[in-house]
C-alpha cells in the first residue's frame, strides 16, 4: 500500500512552488507546450502575469512521438523561460525527460514535471525528487489510480513531501478527444489522496474550444488546479498547436474562473 500518499487524519499537503501554494485555493499553470525563443516566451510570461496565472509552464525537452517533431530547445529553452521567470515574477514548471537534465533545471526553474511518459520511470521520479524541487507528476496514459499513487510514492519515500499529481487524460477509443479526461478520477484521487491534484484538459482533449469549460468544471468541482496551454500565435505554433488556447480566450477565461470563485482562486496577488 501506498503508505505516505494516502489519506490520513493528518488533513492535505500544501506544496510551496516559489511562494504560490497549491492546495489552497485553484492555481493555474499556464504556458506554452514548448519554448520556441524568447520574444515568445515573454509574451506569454506577461499575458500570465497580467491575467491572474500563478505559475508559468513551457516546454524545454520535449518527448515527441514522431522523431520528426520539434524536440524542443533544450537547456537553451530553460534558459529562456528562467529569464521570464525573473523578468514577470513568476514560478515555473518544466518536464525532465532525463536524469542528465535534472542539475540545469534544479538551478533554473522552480517545479519539475514528470511527464505521463515518465511516470513509471522510477529512475527519474527520485532522482528528481532528490533535487529537493516540487515535482509535478503526470498520470501516465493507461495508468490505474493505483498506480499513480505508487509513483508518488517513489518521491515521497525520497523525503520530499512536495508531491503534485496531474490527471491529463487516458487514453480512449475515440479519436474525437484526444484522451478521456477523467474528472471523476481526479476526484477519486484526492478522496485517496492528501496530495494536490491538479488537471491538464490541454492534453485530455487536443482541442482548444474544450478547454475552458473543463477548467471551470475542475474548478467548480474543488479539484486544486490547472495546467493550460497558450500561445501568441497558436496556428504558428511549433508543437500541439490545435491545443493552444490564444492569449485573448486565455484572459477570458481567467475572468471566468475568477467570477466562478473569486475567494479560490490563487494567484500572485496571493503570495
Amino acid at each position: 500500500m501506498y503508505e505516505l500518499a494516502r489519506r490520513g487524519s493528518s488533513g492535505d499537503t500544501i506544496v510551496d512552488v516559489g511562494g504560490v501554494r497549491i492546495g489552497n485555493g485553484f492555481v493555474v499553470m499556464a504556458g506554452p507546450c514548448a519554448i520556441e525563443d524568447d520574444i515568445q516566451i515573454e509574451t506569454v510570461a506577461r499575458a500570465v502575469n497580467a491575467h491572474g496565472g500563478a505559475i508559468l509552464r513551457g516546454g524545454a525537452y520535449k518527448p515527441r512521438t514522431s522523431p520528426y517533431s520539434f524536440q524542443g530547445l533544450g537547456d537553451t529553452g530553460v534558459e529562456l523561460i528562467a529569464r521570464a521567470s525573473r523578468h514577470h515574477r513568476l514560478p515555473t514548471v518544466v518536464e525532465a525527460l532525463d536524469a542528465e537534465q535534472l542539475p540545469v533545471l534544479a538551478q533554473h526553474v522552480s517545479m519539475i514535471q514528470i511527464g505521463a511518459r515518465n511516470m513509471q520511470n522510477f529512475t527519474l521520479v527520485k532522482a528528481a525528487a532528490r533535487t529537493g524541487l516540487p515535482i509535478l507528476l503526470k498520470r501516465g496514459p493507461a495508468a490505474t489510480l493505483d498506480e499513480v499513487l505508487y509513483a508518488a510514492e517513489y518521491a515521497l519515500l525520497e523525503g520530499n513531501a512536495n508531491v503534485v499529481l496531474c490527471e491529463r487524460g487516458i487514453r480512449g477509443f475515440d479519436p474525437q478527444t484526444r484522451n478521456v479526461f477523467d474528472l471523476a478520477g481526479a476526484l477519486r484521487l484526492k478522496e485517496l489522496t492528501h496530495l494536490p491534484v491538479i488537471v491538464d484538459p490541454s492534453h485530455a482533449t487536443g482541442r482548444r474550444s474544450l478547454i475552458p469549460p473543463l477548467v471551470l468544471a475542475a474548478a467548480a468541482a474543488g479539484l486544486d488546479g490547472a495546467m493550460i496551454e497558450i500561445h501568441p500565435e497558436p496556428a504558428r505554433s511549433r508543437s500541439d498547436a490545435e491545443q493552444a488556447l490564444d492569449l485573448e480566450t486565455f484572459a477570458d477565461l481567467m475572468c471566468r474562473l475568477g467570477a466562478l470563485a473569486p475567494s479560490k482562486v490563487a494567484s500572485l496577488a496571493g503570495r
